[in-house]
Formats: structure tokens, C-alpha cells, sequence
């Protein structure tokens, strides 16, 4: 039998078996699904939650930039293109959004940037200040819509309370895809240089809806999971971090690669955030 001649419902069950690893058959959630207790084993309490809800940001919980915050930001490591400003970050409709816009920026640091964009971290308003909150250890999870369009880096992470990394823990990135997600640890080798390690997942469509992005941090292990799933885990000792890390979600622009001509904007919908602990 060849597929031309095969009927539409065997034609549509050939299309699933090729599209399988894309989740066919469960439709994306174009609504963020409600949160589930942690998927990883074991007695957890939760420390940490925010469903956005109401109309506006928790100062409380959350600040618009990085600890180096000086009306505005960005991350000159990786010669992003955007300069975050709070404008960007807005709360409504029971999701978080983080847009970014082309739109010329000039940065307190002297520097202008093509795109102006959103982020949001549980870490301090300024380089002196006190985070708002910190973990070591736990279960992070959050529900996240990413963008469609090339060229951005949507991000949920963790950094050092201390500023400085590596350390530095990815729970999910979209690297240059929308359809694969990197997870990755980062630390500092025996010779001072960093190191990474990194699982990635995929292909999903990932744009189309929400996808629920955890990463379970013991002291002797670290797994990822996407929508429940454990999807990449790391046991060797000098790559898991031992110490306070902050909470990030980013919608960076141009690394690896600036967005192609045409694209204008892009945004990022967060449904909620959680953290749990032993």
C-alpha cells in the first residue's frame, strides 16, 4: 500500500508516526495549564510560587534587570543586541510577557542597541542591594510559551546570588531554535576555564503553546524534564553548583544569530513560576 492511495485517516496516523517526537496527537496548551506538584520523587514544600495574576508585576518577588542594574541592562558577554527596560515586562490576562521590540535603545552604559526586550530575575535592584530571593537546591519549574520568530534566545535560568558566573544552571533555552530546547550546566573546570554540559529536546513545536520546563537541583545530581518528562540528568560531582542561585526568565536577542530582516518583534508568555524544596 503507498501512502498516495492510503485512506485520510491512515495518511494522518503516517503523519503522526514521522511528527511523533513533536508530540503529535496532544494539542499544544495555548492557555497556561494549571501547576503540577514536582514530577522528581520525594517530600518537597513549596518555597516559591507566582501564578501572575492581577494586572502588574510583584515588586516583591521580582525585579526587571540583572544585579548590575542601572535603568536598564543587558548581557555584554554575549553581545546580545537588546537593552532590557521594565516597559517591556507586562502582567495580564493570568501570564507574564516579555516583549521584545527592533527599536533603538541607548544604554546607560554609553552603548545603543537595535531591540529594546524584557526579562525578569528574583535577584536585587541594584548591585548593593539584597536579592529578593535565593535557592540552593530545589525543583524549578515554570510554564512557558516561547516566541516563533528567529533570532531571540528565550531563556529560564538560574545564576549566582553571588554575580558571577559560572556557576550557572539553564533549565531550558531556545539556542537558535524554536523546536529544540538546550539544557545545560555550567562550572568552572580544574584550570579555571569554563565548562558546560548540555541535553537538548526535540523536535516540538514549541511556539505553539505552553510547555512546563523543570529542572530538578539535588547535591549529587541534576535532571531535567519537559512536561513531566526527565529529558537530560547529570551525576558527575564538579558539574552540579553548591550555592545561592537567583531566578531568571530572558528574552535575549541576536545570539547566536540576530533575528532576519522582517522580524520586528517577538514576545514571551510565562503562565506561572514555582519552586519547591526538601
Amino acid at each position: 500500500m503507498t501512502v498516495r492511495r492510503a485512506r485520510p485517516a491512515l495518511r494522518a496516523l503516517a503523519a503522526c508516526l514521522l511528527a511523533v517526537a513533536a508530540g503529535c496527537g496532544a494539542p499544544a496548551a495555548t492557555t497556561p495549564p494549571a501547576p503540577p506538584a514536582p514530577a522528581a520523587p520525594g517530600h518537597w514544600h513549596q518555597v516559591f510560587a507566582d501564578d501572575f495574576g492581577g494586572s502588574r508585576l510583584d515588586p516583591a518577588k521580582w525585579t526587571t534587570c540583572y544585579d548590575w542594574n542601572r535603568g536598564g541592562c543587558t548581557n555584554s558577554t554575549n553581545h546580545e543586541l537588546q537593552w532590557y527596560l521594565p516597559g517591556q515586562v507586562t502582567v495580564g490576562g493570568g501570564k507574564l510577557t516579555l516583549t521584545a521590540q527592533r527599536r533603538t535603545t541607548k544604554g546607560t552604559d554609553g552603548h545603543t542597541y537595535p531591540w529594546t526586550s524584557g526579562m525578569v530575575s528574583t535577584g536585587r535592584d541594584s548591585w548593593n542591594a539584597t536579592p529578593r530571593s535565593t535557592f540552593t537546591y530545589g525543583y524549578f519549574a515554570a510554564a512557558v510559551r516561547i516566541p516563533s520568530q528567529g533570532g531571540m534566545l528565550p531563556a529560564f535560568w538560574l545564576m549566582p546570588a553571588s554575580r558571577h558566573t559560572p556557576p550557572e544552571l539553564d533549565v531550558a533555552e531556545g539556542l537558535g531554535s524554536t523546536t529544540t530546547v538546550r539544557m545545560t550546566t555550567h562550572w568552572k573546570g580544574h584550570d579555571g576555564t569554563e565548562q558546560s554540559a548540555a541535553g537538548h529536546y526535540g523536535p516540538v513545536d514549541f511556539p505553539a503553546g505552553y510547555h512546563v520546563f523543570a529542572l530538578d537541583w539535588e547535591p549529587t545530581s541534576l535532571t531535567w524534564y519537559v512536561d513531566g518528562t526527565p529529558r537530560f540528568r547529570v551525576t558527575s560531582a564538579q558539574q552540579i553548583p553548591h550555592v545561592p542561585m537567583e531566578v531568571l526568565l530572558t528574552l535575549a536577542v541576536g545570539y547566536p544569530s540576530p533575528p532576519p530582516p522582517g522580524v520586528d518583534s517577538a514576545a514571551m508568555s510565562v503562565g506561572w513560576v514555582d519552586v519547591w524544596q526538601h
